[in-house]
C-alpha cells in the first residue's frame, strides 16, 4: 500500500511542483497552439508538393507533439529537484526507487495523451479530415501506448539530467530527431536506409504507423504487432533510464557530485 501511495501521490505531487515556477497558462501556446501550427504548416506543404494527404500529417504531427510533455516534463521532474536542491532529500528517503520514479511517468503520459488527442481532433476539424467513428477508441489506445513509450525515453533523459546542466537543450535535440526519423512527415519507407534502421529503435515510429492504419480502417488485430513494438521500445528506454538513475545515484554518493552544476 505504501508503494502504491508513492507511485500515485508522489507522481502527482512531483508533476504539480513544476507549476511552482511555471504558470499553467504557458501550456496553452506550448501544448495547444504550437502543435496545431505544426500540423497546418506540414499539411499545406504536403498539399503544395502533392505528397501525402491531410490525415497523414495530422496524425504524424499530433503524435510527435505528445513527445513534448513526455520528454521535457519527465526530465524536468528530476532536473527540477536538482535545481531546487531537493534532489538529495528525495534520494535519501527510504522509499523504493521503482515506484518513486515510475510514479512520475503517470501524469506525464496522460499529459502527452491529452496533447496528441486534442491535436488530432482539432486538426481533423480544421482540415476537414474524415476519420471513421469506430476508429477513435483504438486511436486513443495507440496514443496512450505511444505517449508511454515517449515517457520511457524521457525517463532516460531525466537520468542524464543528473549530469548535464541544460536538459532543455537535450530535449530539443531529441524532439528534432524524432521529428525527422520517426516518419512524422516523411514515411519511413521513403527515408534513406540508415535513417530507416535508426527509426525502428525510436519511440513514435511504430505508434504513428499504427495510428495511420487505424484511421484508414484497420482493426486492432491488424496493428497489434506495431503496438507491441512501440510498447516494447518504451519499456526498453524506461529500464535503461531506471538503471542509469540507479548507477548515477550511486556514483554521485561516491564522488559527491549530486548537486554539481
Amino acid at each position: 500500500m505504501n508503494n502504491l501511495r508513492i507511485l500515485v501521490l508522489g507522481g502527482i505531487t512531483s508533476y504539480r511542483a513544476m507549476f511552482d515556477w511555471l504558470s499553467p497558462w504557458n501550456l496553452v501556446p506550448t501544448l495547444l497552439v504550437s502543435p496545431l501550427c505544426q500540423v497546418l504548416l506540414f499539411a499545406y506543404i504536403g498539399r503544395s508538393a502533392g505528397v501525402g494527404d491531410d490525415e497523414f500529417y495530422v496524425i504524424g504531427n499530433a503524435l510527435n507533439y505528445a513527445a513534448i510533455p513526455c520528454l521535457f516534463a519527465m526530465a524536468f521532474t528530476i532536473q527540477g529537484e536538482r535545481e531546487a536542491s531537493t534532489l538529495a532529500i528525495v534520494l535519501t528517503t527510504p522509499a523504493r526507487r521503482l515506484p518513486l520514479f515510475l510514479g512520475r511517468t503517470i501524469p506525464v503520459t496522460l499529459n502527452g495523451w491529452g496533447v496528441a488527442m486534442f491535436t488530432v481532433v482539432a486538426g481533423c476539424l480544421l482540415l476537414d479530415t474524415d476519420v471513421p467513428g469506430s476508429a477513435w477508441p483504438l486511436l486513443c489506445l495507440v496514443v496512450v501506448v505511444t505517449s508511454a513509450s515517449c515517457t520511457g525515453l524521457g525517463l532516460a533523459m531525466g537520468a542524464i539530467a543528473l549530469r548535464v546542466r541544460q536538459g532543455a537543450v537535450l530535449g530539443n535535440v531529441v524532439f528534432c530527431v524524432l521529428l525527422v526519423f520517426s516518419g512524422v512527415n516523411v514515411a519511413v519507407e521513403d527515408l534513406p536506409a540508415w535513417m530507416a534502421s535508426i527509426s525502428q529503435w525510436l519511440p513514435l515510429t511504430h505508434g504513428i504507423e499504427a495510428a495511420r492504419e487505424i484511421a484508414d480502417g484497420a482493426s486492432l488485430r491488424q496493428v497489434s504487432d506495431l503496438v507491441w513494438q512501440e510498447l516494447g521500445i518504451g519499456v526498453l528506454y524506461a529500464v535503461l533510464g531506471l538503471a542509469m538513475l540507479r548507477y548515477l545515484e550511486w556514483d554521485s554518493r561516491r564522488s559527491a557530485s549530486l548537486e554539481r552544476t
